[in-house]
């Protein structure tokens, strides 16, 4: 029988500057020493000095020193994912160098790479139990960012392992007919239909009618569905199915930003079809995070789905540097710097992240994985210090905030996940 192996997960950890020696970090040091093999997100680069951005970024355009990774090894971590939509904030070379201040570090780290093969690749960390496996996928990204496949007569792209997804919408037959009228009034389609009489892109399948960007078909009403690419997929559970014969277990870290309807908190269908594919194929636990809030948990199959923990560290605030293009969105001039910058887009604090109390509450998970199933899994709550100074913000804490266990327990009553809460802990027992 295989040995017990323990885990700790967390989210994102958006961190942008070097970890303090404080009390409030000794006390999560302390709760992740006890697990064999301890997660978190690393949403952000370490691009070095002189790094070129991207016209694009996947919101802020994340950067870091590199001493930012043995910081976090020092907390306790020793499994990263890299595969999130900041990974081509600074091109290629910013992606790379992160890469390869990993390895210099000697981390575990996976989801990114010189092409797909090496992106979509296990990865794999000794521990004193066992050998775990770690896959990372990301499904919100530019479509330059998808790593590509070394073949024999062209190198491979650096990038990271996608899992892309189409969105079709539905419409009551009458409405339908009504946009595709409202389409050829406009002539919104007239440069798709181009492109297909030109070679460039294929015809809507029949039945369903372009408008723009986005199609749709006929359904009982209004509503939307997304699906994950077949091949990519395929990919993910072909790593799952290496691995299982390599490790003793197999983590899949799942970085998605997309919601269904208007709530950041609510995952969409093909977030949750593919993670249950994922368990199906012989993964031992999925691992989501990106919204940078709270998403409900799921067992299924006797295996824990974690749509999304939350934040861990959220310091997108801070950033070192910003391009001219994030200036360029809140019309400020050359003069003006990243606090300038900050202050516009969350207009003094009065909108987004900052504007949120729930981007700044989380959860630290903990389980033991028997081998079999997994044992009792542990909910920890953190804060990052919403309503703090922008400075003083963004770090964790483990806190006695009543309201965060009661939350994460209404989102996860939708996947029929009951959970106890005792001593400020939360506790799903298998």
């Amino acid at each position: 029988m295989p040995a017990p192996i323990s885990f700790a997960a967390t989210g994102d950890s958006f961190i942008t500057r070097r970890l303090p020696d404080t009390t409030t970090l000794a006390a999560i040091r302390t709760l992740l020493a006890g697990c064999d093999a301890r997660f978190t997100n690393f949403e952000t680069l370490t691009p070095g000095p002189g790094a070129v951005a991207n016209a694009i970024s996947g919101g802020t355009w994340a950067s870091a020193p590199d001493a930012v990774i043995p910081d976090l090894q020092r907390l306790g971590f020793n499994l990263f994912a890299l595969a999130t939509n900041h990974a081509l904030d600074f091109l290629h070379a910013g992606l790379m160098a992160t890469s390869a201040a990993f390895e210099r570090h000697d981390a575990v780290v996976a989801g990114a790479g010189a092409n797909l093969s090496e992106a979509a690749a296990p990865r794999y960390l000794e521990t004193r139990t066992g050998r775990v496996a770690l896959i990372s996928v990301c499904s919100t990204l530019h479509e330059t960012a998808v790593a590509g496949e070394q073949r024999v007569d062209i190198a491979g792209r650096p990038g990271i392992n996608p899992l892309r997804f189409s969105t079709i919408r539905t419409l009551p037959r009458d409405d339908l007919a009504a946009l595709a009228a409202l389409a050829a009034a406009s002539m919104v389609n007239s440069r798709n239909q181009m492109m297909v009489k030109e070679g460039f892109d294929a015809p809507p399948p029949p039945g369903m009618v372009q408008f723009g960007d986005l199609r749709f078909r006929e359904g009982p009403a209004g509503g939307v569905i997304t699906t994950a690419r077949p091949d990519d997929v395929a990919r993910v559970v072909a790593a799952i199915s290496e691995a299982r014969r390599q490790a003793d277990r197999v983590v899949v870290s799942l970085h998605a930003h997309e919601q269904f309807g208007e709530d950041k908190a609510i995952a969409a269908e093909f977030v949750e079809v593919f993670s249950r594919a994922c368990i199906d194929a012989g993964a031992h636990a999925v691992i989501g995070h990106g919204p940078h809030v709270l998403r409900g948990i799921e067992v299924y199959r006797g295996r824990p789905i974690f749509y999304s923990l939350g934040n861990f560290i959220f310091q997108n605030e801070t950033v070192p540097v910003l391009p001219q293009e994030f200036y360029d969105k809140f019309k400020l001039p050359l003069t003006a710097n990243v606090a300038d910058a900050i202050d516009a887009r969350s207009d003094t604090n009065r909108r987004g992240f900052a504007a949120n109390p729930w981007a700044w509450k989380a959860v630290i998970a903990r389980w033991v994985d028997d081998g079999d199933r997994v044992n009792d899994i542990t909910l920890h709550p953190i804060a990052l210090g919403f309503g703090a100074a922008r400075p003083q913000r963004g770090l964790p804490m483990l806190s006695d905030d009543a309201l965060i266990l009661p939350h994460l327990a209404d989102l996860s009553a939708k996947y029929a996940t009951r959970m106890e809460i005792t001593g400020g802990v939360g506790r799903i027992r298998l």
